[in-house]
Order: C-alpha cells, then sequence, then structure tokens
C-alpha cells in the first residue's frame, strides 16, 4: 500500500472533493486559498481536533480560512467530523485554543528574531530604525501610551511620504504588556521594531496571520489593528 510519503503516493489530506489545483480549500467556504491563506486542522489520536500551524502532522487534514468566525462555524456546525470522514470532536473552545497557539508562535518567532539581531524595543530605537527604513513592521502594547505611538505613527508616515512608497511601515497592536510578560518575560515591550532578516521576515509573516485571524475580512486600520475577538 501507497503512503503519503511515497513518491506517486496521493497526500492523505487532499479529499478531491475539498482540492483545488491552487490550493486547499475551506471546510467552511468552499474557497480554496494558498497554505499561508488557511489553517490545517487534523484529528488527534484521541478524536479531538487540533490546528496543525506548521502543516507537518499525519494524517488527513482539513483546511479553515484564518478567521476565527470560520473556525467557531466549523465547529458549531460539526464540520470537522465531516471533513475529516471520522468521530473526531472539535472543543468549543477551538477557536480561542487557536487563537494562542498564533500568538505563541509569533512570540517565539519575535524571540528568534530578537536573538539574531533583527529585533529592537524601546521608543527612540523603534523611531530611529522607522525613520532609516529599516523597520519592516512595528509592534506596540495594546495598553502603550497614546503619545509614544503617535510619535512612532509620525515616523511611518514621514518614511513614508519621504520614499514615496505605497504602503506605510505596518504597525500591530496584540497584546498588553502583563500579557506579553506572561509570554515573552524580560522580553516583554511596549514598542518594538522587526528589522530585515530571515527572522525579521517570519515575525511579520505571523503577525499578518495572526491579525487575519483575528478580524477576518475586514480591512486594517492605517495604524494597525489586531485586537483580541471576546
Amino acid at each position: 500500500m501507497m503512503t503519503a510519503h511515497e513518491p506517486n503516493a496521493l497526500p492523505e489530506d487532499d479529499d478531491l472533493a475539498g482540492y483545488d489545483v491552487n490550493g486547499r480549500m475551506c471546510i467552511v467556504t468552499r474557497e480554496s486559498g494558498s497554505p499561508e491563506e488557511l489553517i490545517r486542522f487534523v484529528a488527534a489520536p484521541d478524536g479531538t481536533v487540533v490546528a496543525d500551524l506548521k502543516r507537518e502532522l499525519p494524517g488527513r487534514g482539513c483546511w479553515v480560512k484564518a478567521d476565527r468566525s470560520l473556525v467557531d462555524k466549523a465547529v458549531a456546525k460539526k464540520l470537522f467530523a465531516r471533513a475529516l470522514k471520522s468521530d473526531a470532536k472539535a472543543a468549543d473552545d477551538l477557536g480561542a485554543s487557536v487563537d494562542r497557539l498564533l500568538a505563541a508562535q509569533l512570540m517565539q518567532m519575535m524571540n528568534m528574531a530578537r536573538k539574531a539581531g533583527q529585533f529592537v524595543s524601546g521608543a527612540s530605537k523603534v523611531d530611529a530604525a522607522v525613520r532609516s527604513g529599516a523597520a519592516l513592521a512595528v509592534f506596540h502594547a495594546t495598553d502603550a501610551a497614546d503619545d509614544g505611538v503617535r510619535k512612532i505613527d509620525q515616523a511611518r508616515k514621514a518614511w513614508h511620504l519621504g520614499m514615496e512608497t505605497e504602503e506605510e511601515i505596518p504597525s500591530y497592536r496584540f497584546f498588553s504588556e502583563s500579557e506579553m510578560e506572561g509570554l515573552m518575560g524580560q522580553n516583554a515591550f511596549i514598542h518594538a521594531a522587526v528589522l530585515a532578516g530571515q527572522a525579521g521576515e517570519g515575525v511579520v509573516k505571523r503577525a499578518k496571520m495572526l491579525e487575519q485571524y483575528r478580524i477576518g475580512g475586514q480591512s486594517r486600520a492605517a495604524g494597525g489593528a489586531g485586537r483580541q475577538k471576546q
């Protein structure tokens, strides 16, 4: 019998009714998309549905667009069991669990970027990184002082106007200072910026995913979004 690891085997998670040549298909919207736009889910050995953020867990998988409301809908309508062709059970708080996993993944990548010298914190360092064009994105604690955020926003706008680029340096506000202390310990910050490099780009990629998950199809505010759905 062929397995998913043999050269000519069909991937176990490719349900032909839910697969498109351009990407996987969301089990809620039935719309296809790239793996970067979707979250893969599998059934754990005990039958519970878990998110496979790294897309590497074995067995049949299914996909949901990175949108908290769609994950909640899939749970409510019991779509996971149907898609996974099993008695898989999705916990009522699966949507919140995925949010926590995405947040932890982002924090881990921030710590990697810090070790790689691609992450700076502190208002003055962030301002300098933005004005020099070195910043790929900036981050603020949700409870950061408005004055500090405003000054960095002014630097973002100044860089944008000076470079005449189509897009400003993105800005995100996901966590309060105390939440970051719980996730990052002494590496918690009020203002931070990620710089160019593989780790820095990884931070931006994960920030975009978390933001998309929290706000769904809504457009971002100019100053950055990312507040957690309750």
